[in-house]
């Protein structure tokens, strides 16, 4: 198995996941099969009771792990199927280790950071990568860690201790690590500067791990010069500087027709939060020739505006939603701005406007005609309102009413359509 792990420095946000997944289509093009590995250095188990103005969308594997959304960018640029186990905390490596201790594993041991914890990581970095993870039999060529986080945090200390010792135990010909880094300019003076790179890899280096290649992130490509520099002052031959500048689209899709659609949602002040759904939209384009055109609605500016007027529906004639193709209504998790969701459902339903409710927003749907055609004023789902007359949505069965994260039907199930002759079952035959 050969390792390639992709670091990021200066600052958070500048794209490791766009960049991991980048490497691993490069390498499967290449004939190599391509595996890969998320690691989130917070103490929660898992993503799946993060609010998405944290950490941006969950992202829902096939077998109902709730992990970080750059597995869903690895999913969809490798043609992979990963597992929760892929997605890697510290509350996790923490928990593993805490049970084994109190079963007595450790025979008596004082149970330290260092070998347990970096112990426990290297453990689960090697068998998860040698879980295959694109349908063929045996394990993959190559596995694409991503270390999330920038060098130097606090909390990523153990993860970089672990790759270290990986890197010297599988041997230098079987380790490449990719630095992803800032190269800013300043407005005033128009240079590429260096000096934040420069000092990202020294903290990297003072840690025991050197960059074999550096992805440097720039609004425009880097010019010959500043690559020289990064040469010099970071050990790194020019040729392995790789230049990662911003482009319109990470697909570079070439400009196509315009689609508009209304996205209502609760945290559209973050649109990873939404992430999965965004792609989802941006692939059904792509097969119909089209570019999606997404205005983004807080719910929740949809009820403060109605509270101002009388005429609703004259109020949402006038925002965006006059302007949308269709409207998009996706998840989310208590009752603020559900009255919003609603206006919008009750306005696509009225005017013929092609409406998607996905989760909270297909309950959203199903209470707005109740209410709306049915007659049933104070129809609801439970989880908003445990005494509503008439419960449209109620809680599964084996749903938790007490307990958050990993209560919920996730994932890949089958599911047992009582009625064959439906809508839904024809619209699920397979």
């Amino acid at each position: 198995m050969k390792y390639v792990l992709i670091s990021g420095g200066v600052v958070s946000g500048l794209g490791k996941g766009v960049t991991a997944s980048s490497i691993g289509v490069v390498l499967k093009a290449c004939g190599l099969r391509v595996t890969s590995i998320k690691i989130d250095p917070y103490l929660n188990i898992d993503a799946g009771t993060m609010s998405p103005f944290e950490h941006g969308e969950v992202f829902v594997l096939d077998d109902g792990g709730e992990v970080d959304l750059d597995l869903g960018n690895y999913e969809r640029f490798l043609d992979v199927t990963l597992t929760k186990d892929n997605n890697i905390t510290t509350g996790k490596i923490y928990q593993s280790v805490l049970e084994k201790e109190r079963r007595g594993d450790y025979l008596g041991k004082t149970v330290q950071v260092v070998p347990h914890i970096t112990d426990a990581i290297k453990d689960w970095v090697q068998s998860v990568a040698a879980i295959p993870v694109d349908g063929q039999e045996g394990p993959a060529d190559v596995c694409v860690i991503e270390l999330g986080g920038t060098v130097g945090d606090i909390e990523s200390m153990p993860f970089i201790e672990a790759l270290r010792q990986l890197s010297f135990s599988v041997g230098p010909d079987n380790f490449c690590l990719i630095h992803v880094s800032l190269i800013p300019v300043l407005g005033v003076v128009g240079e590429q500067k260096t000096k934040p790179t420069q000092h990202s890899v020294r903290e990297l280096r003072a840690l025991g791990l050197t960059p074999h290649l550096l992805a440097c992130r720039s609004a425009e490509p880097l010019l010959q010069n500043t690559k020289d520099k990064l040469s010099q002052f970071c050990h790194v031959p020019v040729e392995n500087i790789l230049n990662i500048h911003d482009v319109p689209n990470i697909w570079h899709i070439p400009l196509l027709l315009r689609v508009k659609i209304a996205m209502v949602g609760k945290y559209v002040g973050l649109t990873d939060s939404y992430l999965s759904v965004i792609k989802a939209l941006l692939h059904a384009c792509v097969a119909l020739s089209l570019r999606p055109s997404i205005d983004w609605i807080a719910a929740s500016d949809l009820e403060d505006d109605s509270a101002k007027s009388s005429h609703t529906h004259s109020l949402l004639e006038n925002c965006h939603l006059q302007r949308a193709n269709c409207v998009l209504v996706p998840g989310g998790f208590g009752d603020r701005g559900v009255k919003g969701m609603m206006l919008a459902a009750k306005y696509a339903r009225e005017n013929n406007v092609p409406y998607l409710g996905i989760c909270l927003g297909m309950q959203i749907s199903v209470i707005e005609f109740a209410r709306s055609v049915l007659g049933l004023e104070r129809a609801n789902s439970v989880e908003f309102d445990a005494q509503t007359p008439n419960p449209v949505v109620i809680f599964m069965p084996e749903g938790s009413r007490t307990h958050m994260g990993s209560t919920m039907r996730l994932g890949s199930r089958r599911t047992l359509l009582q009625t064959p002759d439906c809508i839904t079952s024809k619209l699920y035959v397979k």
